[in-house]
Parts: C-alpha cells; sequence; structure tokens
C-alpha cells in the first residue's frame, strides 16, 4: 500500500492574516471613491445622479455575486473563487485606473462590488481549517475588516485628494489585490469540503435580477421619488421574482440557496438579527461623517475637511479591530448568543446615549466608538451562530445569505437617512443642509434596530441548535476534514427526499448535519475516519439511528428507512359497527385536500402520515351518514376513530388502542 505525503498544514494564524488583509482590500475597494462622490460630476463633466452610478452599481454586483460565488465556492472549492472573486476585483481596479469616461467607471465598480462576496468565502474557510477554539477570534476579525478598511479608507482617501490623482485609488487597490492573489494561491489551503451536483443556474439569474430590482428601488428611491413608477416598480418586480424563486429553489435538487435550510428557525433568527444589525452599524458611519463634515454655522457640525474627517473615523474602525479577541473571548465564555444580545444592547443603549450627546467633537468621536464596540461584538457573534445551525457543506452559502441581508439593511438605513435628511433641511450659506432633528432621528431609528436585535436574539439563548460543534479542522490529527456522501431510501429502494441525517461522535457531541436531495442523497463533514453515530429523520418514515464507519474512502452503505409512518383509525356508526366502503377525506384546517381513501371491511382507513399540523378527518358512508373531528397530528402513535351520526363535541377520541407507526 503506497501512502501519501501528508501536505503540511498552514499555521492557524497565517490563514487569519491572509483572509483579513483580503477583506480589508475588499473594503478598501468599496470605501476609497466615496469622498470623492462631491467632486465627481466636476471631474467627470456629469451629473451628480449619473455620478451616484458608481457607487449603485458597487451595490448591486455585491448583492448580485455574494449569493452566486458562495455557492459556488461550497461546490467548486473555496481558495479557487476566493481567487475568481480577487480576480475580478482587480480586473475593476485596473480598468478604473485607466478609464476617465463614466460608463467604463461604472463598469470598473461594478467589477470591484464582486470582491465583497469573498468575505463570506473566507468565513468558510475558517470554519474548515481553524482549530475549533481559533474560529471566533478569525471570524471576529474577519468581520472587522469592514469597518477596519473602511476606517483608513477615509483618510487614505483625503491624502490622495490632497497630493495625488484621483485614480491613485484605483491603482493602489489593483495592485495590493495582485499580491493577496499571489498570496492565496501560495498559502491557503483548498479546502475538501465540498458540495455535489449541479450549479442552480435558474436560481441565481431569477434571485440576481430580482435583487437588482429591489435594491435599484431602495437606492434610487430618493431621486426617482419613493412613489414614483420606475420606484415602485422596481420593488413590486423584485417582491413578485422572489415570490416565483422560494417555490421554484423548493423544487431544485440543489438550490442556489436551500430554502428549507434557511427556514429553519434558528438560521431565521439570525438573518432576521443580521437586517436589523446591518440597518444599525451603518447608521454610526453615515451620521458621525455627517456630524463631522458638516459647517460649524448649522450649531452641530465641526467643519471638517474629508482628511481630518477620516482620521476622527479611524478610532471606530479601531475600536472594531481592538475588540476582535475580545468577542472571541466572550463568544468561547458565554456563547455566541450571549455576545449577540449584549453587543445589540450597548449599540441601542449608545445610540440613546448620542441622541442627547453629540455636541462637540470628543461626544461624537466617543459615540461612535462605543456603538461601534457593540457592533463588532454582533457581528463577531453572526456568523458564529449561522455556522453552528447549518450543515458544514452549506457554510459558504449559508454565509453568503447572511451577508446579503446585512447589505440590505445598510441599503435600507442609507435610503432612510437620504429621505430624513432631505425632508428637514436648514440653509446655511444658500446651501440646504440637513437639521440636528433629522440626524436625531436617524439615532433613534438606529437605537430600535440595535434593540430589535437584541429581542430577537433572547429566543435564541436557550436554543440547542447553537451548541458548540466538534472540532473537524484536524488539527489534532495528521488527516484533514474528510467529507462522506450517502443515500436515504425507503425498504424498496426508492430515494426519501429531504431526509436529514444528523453526525454525532459516539458520546453525543454533535458533529454536522446534512439534508438529503431529491435523489436521497446527502453529504457531511466529519474530522476524521471513525465511528459515529448517525441519526437519520424524514417526515412520515419512523427514524433509525445507527452505529457507522464514515470514511472519505469507503462508501456509505444506503440508509434504509424500513417503517412509513401511517395515520389510521376505524369507522363505526351510532351501533358501534364498522362502516365499510366508507369515503375518508383528510383536509387541512386551513382547507387544502390531503387525502382521500375508502375503508376496508372492517371499517379501518390507512394514509400516509401527514407533516405535524391540524386537519379535519370527513367520512360519508353509503347511506349519506356524516361524520367529521378535528384532530391534530404530533410524533407520537395513536389512531383516530370516528362515529358517523355523532355531534363533533360528543365524538370518542379512542386513542387508547395505539398501535406502532400511527399518528396524533
Amino acid at each position: 500500500m503506497v501512502v501519501e505525503p501528508v501536505r503540511p498544514r498552514t499555521s492557524p494564524a497565517l490563514i487569519v492574516a491572509m483572509l483579513s488583509c483580503c477583506g480589508i482590500v475588499v473594503s478598501l475597494q468599496q470605501t476609497l471613491l466615496l469622498p470623492l462622490l462631491p467632486d465627481l460630476p466636476r471631474l467627470l463633466d456629469t451629473s451628480p445622479d449619473s455620478a451616484s452610478w458608481l457607487v449603485t452599481a458597487t451595490l448591486l454586483s455585491g448583492a448580485v455575486a455574494t449569493p452566486t460565488i458562495s455557492r459556488l465556492a461550497d461546490m467548486y472549492g473555496k481558495r479557487r473563487m476566493m481567487v475568481v472573486a480577487l480576480g475580478v476585483a482587480v480586473a475593476g481596479s485596473l480598468l478604473g485606473a485607466v478609464s476617465q469616461a463614466l460608463p467604463l467607471l461604472i463598469g470598473a465598480r461594478a467589477l470591484q462590488g464582486v470582491g465583497v462576496a469573498l468575505i463570506p468565502v473566507a468565513i468558510a474557510i475558517m470554519r474548515d481549517e481553524l482549530p475549533r477554539d481559533r474560529v471566533p477570534l478569525g471570524v471576529a476579525l474577519m468581520s472587522a475588516t469592514l469597518a477596519i478598511g473602511a476606517g483608513v479608507g477615509l483618510p487614505l482617501s483625503g491624502l490622495i485628494v490632497e497630493h495625488m490623482d484621483w485614480h491613485a485609488s484605483f491603482w493602489l487597490t489593483g495592485i495590493v489585490g495582485v499580491v493577496l492573489i499571489a498570496g492565496t494561491l501560495g498559502l491557503l489551503p483548498e479546502s475538501p469540503v465540498r458540495t455535489s451536483g449541479a450549479f442552480d443556474l435558474r436560481g441565481a439569474l431569477l434571485l440576481s435580477v430580482a435583487l437588482t430590482a429591489i435594491l435599484l428601488a431602495l437606492s434610487k428611491g430618493g431621486q426617482w421619488g419613493w412613489l414614483g413608477p420606475r420606484t415602485v416598480g422596481c420593488a413590486a418586480a423584485g417582491v413578485a421574482l422572489i415570490a416565483v424563486w422560494i417555490p421554484l429553489e423548493l423544487r431544485t435538487p440543489r438550490p442556489l440557496v436551500d430554502v428549507r435550510v434557511a427556514a429553519r428557525r434558528a438560521v431565521v433568527l439570525v438573518n432576521l438579527a443580521s437586517v436589523f444589525a446591518g440597518l444599525s452599524m451603518f447608521a454610526n458611519m453615515l451620521v458621525t461623517t455627517l456630524l463631522l463634515q458638516m459647517p460649524e454655522e448649522t450649531g452641530y457640525g465641526q467643519g471638517l475637511d474629508v482628511l481630518h474627517t477620516g482620521l476622527w473615523m479611524v478610532p471606530n474602525a479601531a475600536a472594531f479591530g481592538l475588540m476582535a479577541p475580545v468577542s472571541a473571548w466572550l463568544i468561547r465564555r458565554f456563547g455566541p448568543q450571549v455576545t449577540l444580545v449584549a453587543g445589540a444592547l450597548l449599540m441601542g443603549t449608545a445610540y440613546l446615549w448620542r441622541v442627547f450627546y453629540s455636541a462637540d467633537l470628543a461626544q461624537i468621536v466617543v459615540g461612535s466608538v462605543v456603538v461601534g464596540t457593540g457592533t463588532a461584538m454582533v457581528y463577531g457573534a453572526l456568523p458564529t451562530l449561522i455556522m453552528r445551525a447549518v450543515p458544514v457543506t452549506e457554510t459558504a452559502s449559508a454565509n453568503g445569505l447572511n451577508v446579503l441581508l446585512r447589505s440590505l439593511g445598510t441599503s435600507t438605513i442609507s435610503a432612510v437617512t437620504a429621505a430624513v435628511t432631505t425632508a428637514s433641511v436648514m440653509t446655511v450659506g444658500g446651501r440646504e443642509l440637513p437639521t440636528l432633528d433629522s440626524l436625531e432621528l436617524i439615532f433613534w431609528i438606529a437605537a430600535g434596530a440595535g434593540m430589535a436585535t437584541a429581542l430577537i436574539g433572547v429566543p435564541m439563548l436557550g436554543m440547542q441548535e447553537y451548541a458548540e460543534e466538534a472540532d473537524r479542522s484536524g488539527a489534532e490529527n495528521t488527516s484533514r476534514a474528510q467529507i462522506v456522501r450517502g443515500q436515504v431510501l425507503s425498504l424498496k429502494g426508492h430515494p426519501i427526499r429531504h431526509a436529514v441525517v444528523t453526525v454525532l461522535t459516539p458520546d453525543g457531541r454533535a458533529v454536522d448535519w446534512g439534508q438529503a436531495d431529491a435523489e436521497g442523497r446527502f453529504t457531511a463533514a466529519v474530522p476524521h475516519p471513525a465511528d459515529y453515530l448517525v441519526v437519520t429523520a424524514a417526515d412520515g418514515w419512523r427514524p433509525r439511528s445507527r452505529m457507522m464507519t464514515l470514511d472519505s474512502g469507503a462508501p456509505i452503505p444506503p440508509i434504509v428507512l424500513r417503517e412509513r409512518l401511517t395515520l389510521r383509525g376505524t369507522i363505526r356508526d351510532a351501533g358501534d359497527r364498522p362502516v365499510v366502503d366508507a369515503l375518508v377525506v383528510l383536509t387541512r384546517g386551513t382547507g387544502e385536500l390531503v387525502a382521500t381513501v375508502r375503508t376496508d371491511h372492517e371499517g379501518r382507513y390507512e394514509v400516509p402520515r401527514p407533516a405535524n399540523g391540524r386537519y379535519v378527518l370527513t367520512v360519508a358512508g353509503s347511506d349519506e351518514a356524516l361524520g367529521a373531528r378535528t384532530l391534530t397530528v404530533w410524533e407520537e402513535a395513536r389512531d383516530f376513530d370516528l362515529v358517523l351520526g355523532t355531534p363533533l363535541a360528543d365524538l370518542t377520541d379512542r386513542s387508547d388502542r395505539s398501535e406502532v407507526g400511527g399518528a396524533t
């Protein structure tokens, strides 16, 4: 037997440093041009409305690219897709560096926006490659890179404006991006964790169009008019396309976004919290920048230029970086749920303080730093919560959706800020500027978003879905993570779709779980070949548990669920005699037909067990006698009998005669 040499493992510190540098450069690409926006109409000889597309293009391309590249990373390799995202962003930087025409610059900014997609991919690499106790620190640092890059970008942009041609911002990010591509290829390992199947091109196109329409309405609503036909049309089209996209994803064997996983309560809560957290975070940057830059004649502004505004924003970015190890310690010590709630409460409380204390430079900076401290805690906890709530093979795509929803929150507060600050203005030196009341209203909204994030986090505190998972990094072994694949079948050999397979260590620690596709196939990740407890469950089937040896080098024998759960009972007349050939109809409480069957010679009926919920059982006998009763289906085994001609309130529940395989 030939033993392949073991590839030396890359240092965890080097992995974190390399990925964090990539995140900072991506953030720089988004930020460096923003302070130049007031001057770009003059520099490009265009209107402010046209110049604003330089920001909108980046927002749209980032939103479209994030779920697509995240899914491709889960399927074809995370390092590979990181290089693709960096390469596209570098191409955008180089195109912008040599362009003067507005259409080319808009295209360059769109290409730069694709780089945002590497954030969830980098977080997924950390989950695959880092020892379990290092993951919270890596995730917290990766989440902080967005703020760190913005904090560095603002003063750097000011220096470029004062001493260099504005194209230098493109040259800078392009050159650094090329260096990072080389470092990624040379230093980062390619993760072995991959899913199988074909890419969901149809779902990707439909979601891209829907997101573009919704984000256009949010970003351009202030210019088009919030009730204008273009704004309303884009919003309505986006919502309608999402309504079409969701059932399409449910029918796709390997969807772009696994809607069933995303619909789990543990995932929904984190994603909902992400929207409010993104809203609250970005309000800090928007309003703080306005407070620093507005003229002193407004009574609240500090009258700073771009360079000094950027310098006073550096403490906020520093708070993110310095809080990363603190957030990691809090996550390890108290759990990500407590860290999320505490950080969100700190954000909300700090915003309430800022409503009344933003009169001078010190108060503005201190308030911004305190909000940033809470945001760092929240942003460190969110990816950890997502990773604990989804299978390892869904890490990148699940984090991609989470990042996308955070971006939706930031886009929303941008639109709200634009609407509020243009609705309440004062005239200073011939210019219309926002009033202090409008900025305080943004603080109130951001405080509400922070408190909403904390309230959403409260139900998470006792949920076992966020329990710490087993270490699969392979740090204690010479082998790396193992990807195992299998299939769930019925006794007749038919695939059981959407079965859930949970893998645990023999002492009961969670390792991973996977959901079977339309062909009954599933994937899971384990730290190394060994014996594991495998629990398989599917709606309508009796679950099965067994000890199995899982090794990526050996195929898993099919997992067979032998017994189909049924809902059954006996139909009798008023004389307690069985009713033969009676029509039995099962409908949902909301009216939809579920099943139709006729009773046998003993008056018994049997239908496949439906999903848990409330139903109505209706029976029609041959002599036009009718009967009906409500029932609730749970997991326990019970029969449902019904007596024809008896009022519903007098029906006898003969549940004491339960049989294995029934249902409540």
